[in-house]
């Protein structure tokens, strides 16, 4: 609808100051086109916002003309006020502020909205952490919070993927929750790195400026961070047979995903087994995954994964074999066998 495109138009220039008619476009998916006739249709409305064309123009508001908020829509109210939604905001400290904000805000909606809001709050719960995946401890995720709000550089202590521990100096640019964990991107040695917080064993605001690239956007660079990093991510596959008292089981522990490559299998085999291929990050989690499963799961390949799994299965059932008979040699407690 074009009155909720406009009222949109008008927020993002509000918000961003100036902003190129292509991205606006982008934004709203429309053309540039229609964002030209938008801003004419505004400034026609009495709104001082203009166009300016060439390299550094863009479209702006007048300086200080400011608007209030007045046309959200019964779908952005519901939105808010989701329970559940703001985990990351209560990991770094802002839950209070969110609760006040948002109180403030239910106030002063109509009736009719306060209803709709609480008919959400009824029916729609979201929780950003896995059934078997706790939360990373992320203790100085605090000093990185106020680093990067400050634009101070900090000192961190840092325990890479491969447990290599190291001390730097960073510029922290923003910080990023993904699924429950916390990433930091700053830049390091002259490069823009992406940090996990959880691995950081040690933070320290440093009394210098943080240095920002010019023109750099938090969430365009973790965009494409993001596919960069999946499409570098190592996999290693893994041929299975699953037990068919496990096949319901597979997809509450590895995802949803599962249930397509169970939906693409082979018929089951003579014993109700169904052969499919699972996707690791290394040899390492696929073995520790494998011993998981137990007996429901059957590595066919690689031959390399199938022999460790029997070799670190044999080095258990030896391990509980000498136990046994250790205990089975001590006298029992108390005592026992000894005459009175």
């Amino acid at each position: 609808m074009r009155a909720d495109r406009l009222l949109s138009l008008l927020m993002l220039l509000q918000v961003r100051g100036s902003i190129t008619a292509r991205e606006l476009a982008e934004r709203l998916e429309v053309s540039e086109r229609t964002i030209y006739r938008d801003i004419e249709a505004l400034s026609a409305a009495g709104v001082p916002v203009y166009a300016e064309r060439g390299p550094g123009g863009g479209c702006k508001l007048a300086e200080g003309y400011r608007t209030n908020l007045t046309g959200l829509s019964g779908d952005e109210v519901r939105s808010l006020f989701v329970r559940g939604s703001a985990g990351p905001l209560a990991d770094l400290g802002a839950s209070k502020a969110l609760e006040a904000a948002l109180l403030k805000l239910l106030a002063a909606l109509p009736s009719a909205h306060r209803r709709d809001v609480e008919h959400a709050r009824q029916r729609l719960y979201m929780e950003a952490v896995g059934w078997y995946h706790s939360s990373d401890a992320v203790p100085y995720l605090q000093t990185l919070r106020d680093a990067v709000w400050y634009d101070h550089r900090v000192r961190i202590t840092y325990r890479k993927r491969a447990g290599e521990v190291t001390e730097r100096v960073v510029d922290p640019l923003g910080l990023v929750a993904k699924a429950g964990v916390w990433y930091m991107v700053a830049v390091s040695h002259g490069e823009l790195r992406v940090f996990r917080v959880s691995r950081v064993l040690n933070a320290e605001i440093v009394n210098e400026p943080c240095q920002r690239p010019e023109g750099f956007d938090l969430e365009h660079y973790w965009r494409a961070w993001s596919a960069e990093f999946q499409n570098m991510w190592p996999v290693y596959p893994v041929t299975v047979r699953v037990s068919p008292a496990f096949i319901s089981v597979l997809p509450q522990i590895m995802g949803e995903s599962i249930y397509r490559l169970i939906e693409q299998a082979e018929p089951p085999d003579a014993e109700g087994w169904i052969t499919i291929t699972l996707q690791f990050d290394s040899f390492e989690a696929a073995r520790s995954n494998i011993l998981g499963f137990g007996t429901f799961v059957e590595v066919l390949a690689p031959q390399e994964l199938r022999q460790s799994v029997i070799q670190v299965a044999n080095g258990i059932v030896e391990f509980y074999r000498q136990r046994e008979v250790q205990e089975g040699s001590r006298p029992p407690a108390g005592g026992a066998g000894v005459s009175p």
